[in-house]
């Protein structure tokens, strides 16, 4: 038995998740998991259900048959076979914390996805890279070529199929034209527990102001520096007498967490845009489960 996953966003009324289970009832499927939210402020509804099929049901005559009632209720709607791991490319600079964490879980089977490239602006990752048999892709970027340097990372996005953009530490601006264009679809993580200590020296800023937990968060990139749609953050507490560097040091470990938790949940259709917020479903059962659990 295939085990897939429905998505569904729509305005809020009686009668959805009826119509939901009635359907994948009759057609056959039975379902493992299912997490729903019903937003009073913005009238939106969001559910997420896994279900296997029983009878031998395929996606395209799932999608096909469930259109007339998706139409009913005004739902933008999909179906997700849940053993096809998405492509990622990850972007990433001087800073390997994170691309090492990643790298580590995609081997271990913890994060399943296809890392199918690694751009940076550095070399310094090229031998971690190719050695786990990854194409490795260095794109220097500077004021005068970053339009065209952009252009060859779009480039290398198409040909590989990527569905998603993760930037490990990726430590330059996107385009208006590049978050536009892949919005929704690039996964950044910042080394603050946004929205304070914006910038490029969070963690100095956050010394400076005596604060006593430090954290991470990791966001959705927009047009707007570090304004975007939150996925997951996390903290650690700090006291006065630690330094900048102890911040660095201990921000790292939950930088890497933070951005391995948010794109398990991307990958698994768990996060759903909500205007300028999320909704973040709970993992399912399993989903956190490695191949190699050693």
């Amino acid at each position: 038995m295939t085990q897939f996953a429905l998505a569904v966003t729509c305005p809020s009324t009686r009668g959805i998740v009826a119509a939901i289970t009635t359907y994948l009832t009759e057609n056959g499927c039975n379902i493992t998991d299912s997490s729903q939210f019903d937003d009073s402020e913005s009238g939106n509804f969001f559910m997420r259900t896994s279900f296997k099929s029983e009878t031998g049901a395929d996606l395209a005559g799932l999608r096909a048959g469930f259109a007339a009632t998706a139409k009913s209720f005004g739902m933008t709607y999909a179906f997700h076979d849940e053993t096809e791991r998405m492509k990622v490319v990850i972007m990433v600079s001087r800073f390997g914390h994170c691309l090492n964490d990643l790298l580590y879980r995609w081997r271990i089977g913890a994060l399943p996805i296809d890392i199918v490239a690694v751009i940076s602006n550095h070399m310094d990752y090229q031998k971690v890279v190719v050695n786990h048999d990854i194409p490795f892709h260095c794109i220097k970027v500077t004021k005068a070529n970053k339009t065209e340097a952009e252009m060859m990372q779009m480039r290398i996005v198409e040909e590989v199929g990527a569905e998603l953009i993760v930037l490990a530490r990726y430590m330059q601006v996107l385009s208006d034209e590049m978050c536009r264009k892949m919005s929704g679809r690039i996964i950044n993580i910042h080394h603050s527990f946004l929205p304070s200590f914006k910038g490029a020296n969070p963690y100095k800023q956050a010394h400076d102001r005596g604060v006593k937990l430090i954290g991470a968060t990791s966001h959705y990139v927009t047009a707007d520096l570090d304004e975007g749609p939150i996925i997951d953050q996390d903290t650690v507490r700090v006291t006065h007498a630690q330094s900048p560097s102890d911040y660095v040091s201990l921000g790292r470990d939950v930088e890497s967490q933070v951005l391995a938790r948010a794109i398990h949940a991307h990958i698994h259709r768990r996060v759903f845009l909500n205007g300028d917020r999320t909704v973040v479903f709970p993992a399912s059962p399993g989903s956190y489960a490695s191949e190699r659990m050693g």
